[in-house]
């Protein structure tokens, strides 16, 4: 049975299939509504449902609270309409006028930046390029159908070239393929951009960003496309990680400051006490501005920061629609297999 969903803002319409949630059927008719994890754990893809009701066969909505729920809070990711639906969504714009596809990107350099994160730089084919947004990521197109979600850790501005930040995950086929085995000239398929972590420019108030570990890597295009623009806004990055050599590109926000006056640095480490700043890197931007009501925030990073910062910022008097951020998590197959492997230590 089909269902059709409203935009209650602009009164735009698409129809959803059955068992198809609506942020997947917004994506089909291509409208661009905030998303990022796909899997309903980051939150960014909460909506209120103003009429109609939806449930969660596939995943439970576990970024959503009982308050939230209450005041009939939906996670577009995974509601699955019940029938017609009206839903106060916000839309992101400049994010529908980039229509995704498919390219085959060459690698033309490797470069080990810590001892679990590679730097990779592609290149599309003569003559074309990915336009994107800064912020955005892609998809690595993988046998069988599989997909490895990388942001793009540059800015369009900086050339045709795409730049990632892989992580070495125990378990993941691919991160252990990239290290051990891809060499220059070796080509990835791949499909973008994707996601709404962009950059919003119809205001003047002072910037946050708070990165966690790789998730760096759209905030380093983000604030790319700041400074080029010549932003006078007041602009602070906080960049979280386990210790200082996970900081892999650590020289480059300091580099920053001092050609941008108004771009402020707190690395802050949670597990190496001779940090400047030692804990977590949310606590650290609630310590400096425990009144967040006059900032844009950008966040990035594992779904467990993103999870505890957008509760404590919001709680901290900053507006749910001034919070922007880009979750990520394993991929599936990789999580079931680092799983298994938990289960074999605690076997053995």
């Amino acid at each position: 049975m089909e269902f059709t969903v409203t935009l209650q803002a602009s009164g735009k319409q698409f129809a959803v299939g059955e068992d198809e949630s609506v942020l997947g059927a917004a994506r089909r008719a291509g409208l661009a509504l905030p998303y990022s994890c796909l899997s309903g754990v980051c939150g960014s893809c909460k909506a209120t449902l103003v009429t109609g009701d939806c449930h969660y066969p596939h995943n439970p909505p576990r970024a959503l609270n009982a308050a939230e729920v209450a005041h009939r809070q939906v996670l577009l990711c995974q509601a699955v309409p019940r029938s017609d639906l009206v839903v106060a969504a916000r839309e992101v714009a400049s994010v529908a006028a980039m229509p995704k596809r498919v390219l085959t990107l060459t690698l033309i350099d490797k470069h080990r930046l810590a001892p679990d994160v590679m730097r990779l730089r592609l290149a599309p084919p003569a003559g074309e390029s990915l336009n994107r947004l800064p912020g955005q990521y892609l998809d690595v197109l993988l046998a069988g159908g599989k997909r490895r979600a990388f942001s793009i850790a540059n800015a369009p501005h900086t050339g045709r070239e795409i730049e990632l930040h892989v992580r070495h995950v125990a378990g993941g086929d691919f991160t252990r393929h990239v290290f051990a085995d891809l060499e220059t000239g070796a080509t990835l398929r791949i499909e973008g951009p994707l996601g709404t972590f962009v950059p919003r420019e119809d205001s003047e108030r002072p910037l946050l960003f708070v990165a966690g570990g790789t998730g760096f890597a759209p905030v380093k295009a983000l604030i790319e496309h700041f400074l080029h623009l010549g932003t006078r806004r007041a602009m602070t990055l906080y960049w979280g990680a386990r210790n200082a050599a996970e900081l892999y590109l650590r020289n480059l926000p300091e580099i920053w400051t001092t050609v941008a006056p108004s771009l402020r640095f707190v690395p802050v480490i949670s597990e190496d006490g001779h940090a400047t700043r030692h804990g977590f890197v949310h606590e650290a931007v609630l310590e400096d501005h425990p009144d967040l009501s006059a900032f844009d925030v950008y966040m990035s990073g594992p779904p467990a920061l993103i999870d505890a910062g957008r509760r404590a910022f919001v709680a901290a008097s900053l507006p749910e629609d001034r919070l922007f951020y880009d979750s990520f998590d394993y991929a599936p197959d990789v999580l079931a297999a680092i799983l298994r492997g938990r289960a074999g230590i605690a076997e053995s």
